[in-house]
Parts: structure tokens; sequence; C-alpha cells
């Protein structure tokens, strides 16, 4: 078994290597994908809501990647050839005052607007609502990963990390969103 993990990690490694947009667009669309499943499963659907999904894996492949694709070529612009601590943080701070505020309104509108077909005006309130609330709770976890993320994995694999990790982050989500729903009906 570990043999197959290995040759397809090396393949994996290979295709970054050779179409490095491609892949992490991919690799982020397959991970909204299955983090959306799990998420689904989680808060007890009984058949997965395919249309949703799909939405979200198009989200991933379509914004998420290409963003983070170009955003950390971007950054090793910014720094070039700077290292340590000091440039690890204004890599981080940088991030968060710029990317995280942006990405975040963005998947809010994108969800409101396409995943649940809501109108302008609809997303545009819950936007004015939730999102202050999202953002800070945002920079409270997001720039740990960000240090993680600059300060230890290379640049071809920082997308793979921040996509993983948004997975995670929104199983996390869906399950507090969960827990909430089932304290108020109590």
């Amino acid at each position: 078994m570990s043999e197959i993990v290995l040759v397809a990690w090396q393949r994996y490694l290979r295709q970054l290597q050779l179409h490095p947009l491609r892949t992490k667009a991919i690799t982020s669309g397959i991970l909204a994908g299955c983090s959306d499943a799990i998420a689904q499963k989680i808060s007890g659907v009984k058949k997965l809501q395919l249309r949703r999904l799909l939405l979200l894996m198009l989200y991933g492949f379509i914004y998420a990647g290409p963003f983070g694709h170009f955003l950390h070529k971007l950054m090793e612009k910014i720094f070039k050839g700077k290292k340590g601590n000091e440039t690890v943080a204004k890599k981080v701070i940088l991030e968060q005052l710029t990317s995280s505020p942006w990405n975040n309104m963005f998947f809010m509108a994108y969800y409101g607007l396409v995943v649940e077909g809501r109108s302008f005006s609809l997303v545009s309130k819950k936007i004015r609502n939730d999102y202050p609330s999202i953002q800070l709770t945002a920079w409270k976890f997001w720039p740990i990963v960000g240090w993680i993320n600059y300060q230890y994995m290379p640049l071809q694999l920082r997308v793979l990390f921040h996509s993983f990790v948004a997975s995670c982050w929104g199983v996390f989500l869906n399950l507090k969103a969960r827990s909430a729903a089932t304290v108020k009906k109590a």
C-alpha cells in the first residue's frame, strides 16, 4: 500500500512541476468537493446535494487554486531573496490584510449568489451582517496557517497545504453551525 501512495505522490509532484497552475486548480477543486461531501454527511443529509458539491468544486478549480497559485508567486516576487522570521511575518501580515478579507467576501458572495441562488440584495445583507465576525474569526486562525505555510512549505506545495487546511476548516465550520442549530432547538 505504501508503494502505491509513494508512486501517486511522485506523479502528483511531477504534474506540479510540469503543469503547476492546472494541478493546483484541480487539487483545490477536488479538496473543496471532498470538504463539502463530508460537511453534508456530517449535517445529516440523506442524499448528497450534487449541484452544491459541483459548484463548490468549481469554486476551488476556477478561483481558489489559481488565486493561491498567483498569490504565492507574487509573494515570492515581493520578498525576493528575503528569508527569516521577519520576512515570514511580513508575508503573513500582507496576506491577512489583503487576500484574506477579499477571499472571505468573495466566497460569501459566490456561495449566496451561485450555490444558494439567492438575490443580490439578500446576499448583500448577509455579507453586511456576517462578514465582520467571519473575518475576525479568520484572523484568529489563518495567520497560524499562513505562518506554517510560508515558514515550512516549499512554494510548489503552498496551495495544496492551504487547500487541505481550508477543506478541514470547512468541515469544522459546518460542525460548529450544526451544534449551534442543535443548541437553539433544545
